[in-house]
């Protein structure tokens, strides 16, 4: 049976496991389900840092939830359409970030180039990890390599945000 018979985003876990159904892109869907972050990082764009790390916890650990029942429901330990993970560690990229199209834009391709080439400890975490922990792991450090890059880049003046 195709996993595309499985997918249903009636159900809560693969509603959000799916990216609100953007991971069903026929194209690049972590790609696209990235962008779901988007609603979160301008929400909380001026909590303090403090509630936007709490918030950062809070759909990391959601996630690990709802990425592990969907993946069971789906039969694939990560499927490409599974995207939450994306939404985690694209929001960690952008806490305590000035926002504009610029840092959104540095940020999202940072974050993709970590996410995609998985260098170092997030191959290993990728690796050695399994369930929803293991769906979440790597992005979530992607997420934190990406952070320390926009506020490092930002400090240092190199970027206009």
């Amino acid at each position: 049976m195709s996993s595309n018979r499985l997918f249903n985003l009636k159900r809560p876990h693969q509603f959000f496991g799916l990216g609100f159904g953007l991971g069903l892109a026929p194209k690049a869907p972590g790609t696209f389900g990235t962008f779901a972050a988007l609603p979160f990082i301008f929400i909380t764009m001026y909590f303090p840092l403090w509630l936007q790390v709490v918030f950062a916890i809070v759909i990391s650990v959601f996630g690990i939830w709802a990425c592990g029942k969907t993946a069971d429901d789906l039969g694939v330990h990560d499927h490409p359409a599974i995207v939450w993970d994306e939404v985690a560690g694209y929001y960690i990229t952008m806490i305590g970030a000035v926002l504009s199209w610029q840092s959104l834009l540095v940020g999202f391709l940072l974050f993709r180039f970590f996410d995609i080439a998985k260098p170092g400890p997030i191959r290993i975490l990728d690796r050695r990890l399994h369930g929803g922990l293991g769906i979440m792991a790597d992005d979530i450090l992607a997420g934190i390599f990406s952070l320390i890059c926009v506020q490092a880049l930002s400090k240092a003046g190199y970027l206009p945000f």
